[in-house]
């Protein structure tokens, strides 16, 4: 309507629409494997997908190996997030580092941080260190990055308070400012856990006898396809749960949009 407002866009429509497109996508998928157009075992048909996925989940390897996969991304956020929060706090604080350091992070930022892993191996090894290294340095970037954008959108008032109070830098930091940029900071980790996972995997890919990034390349090695498949699939449902919780937790999911 001219001059009106915008239709409602109904949570039910979103949702058609989802299912909408995965079903596309899947039809998609089942014509070129029946097509012929590539060879078969390189695009394989969805039922052959599903027994891998069937035989993937009910034997006891996988989840060993994603275990690990766990616990390298978790510890990796763990040092990374940490410390990308207190960097960002840090720059936000001051403007004078602001100016002097935070270009160097938006360099760096982009910058495929593969590279830097034969690195990590001389400084960690080739054991888990080097790989919970590699998933903290890529998600100090992003988590670096907004929570020092964040410290620049909080209102004065909030800060000029506590001020008043007397609060020193630990207060300030946990009274004032993480409450008030709770949305950027966990935008943040978001983006942080997925490029962490990347890193992570990439690094077992390289150098590893462990985790689900030795496991997709072994497949990938033996042209076991449909397994390959299969364990893409889990980390892709596994890696869209993690990051909904997060933002769950972190109250985003709950903000209705207009």
């Amino acid at each position: 309507m001219k001059g009106g407002a915008a239709p409602a866009i109904s949570a039910a429509e979103v949702r058609r629409l989802r299912i909408v497109i995965v079903l596309v996508v899947l039809a998609a998928w089942e014509l070129v494997a029946r097509s012929g157009l590539l060879y078969r075992d390189v695009v394989p048909a969805l039922p052959t997908i599903a027994r891998a996925l069937y035989a993937l989940l009910a034997g006891g390897e996988f989840y060993w190996h994603l275990g690990v996969t766990a616990g390298e991304v978790a510890a990796g956020m763990t040092i990374g997030g940490i410390g990308g929060l207190a960097v960002g706090l840090l720059l936000g604080a001051n403007r004078f580092l602001s100016e002097a350091f935070e270009r160097f992070l938006y360099y760096l930022g982009p910058t495929p941080k593969i590279i830097f892993f034969p690195i990590m191996i001389m400084w960690f090894g080739v054991g888990v260190s080097s790989k919970i290294a590699m998933g903290a340095l890529s998600c100090f970037f992003p988590v670096a990055l907004s929570t020092a954008a964040g410290m620049r959108q909080i209102d004065r008032v909030l800060i000029r308070v506590g001020h008043s109070f007397r609060a020193n830098a630990w207060q300030m930091a946990t009274k004032v400012y993480l409450p008030a940029m709770r949305h950027p900071v966990i935008n943040g980790v978001r983006l942080g856990l997925g490029v962490a996972i990347i890193g992570t995997l990439l690094a077992e890919t390289k150098l590893s006898n462990r985790g689900v990034g030795f496991l997709v390349i072994q497949a990938y090695s033996l042209f076991d396809m449909p397994r390959m498949y299969a364990m893409l699939i889990v980390l892709f449902v596994v890696a869209i749960g993690v990051n909904a919780l997060v933002g769950r937790l972190g109250g985003l999911d709950a903000i209705k949009r207009p």
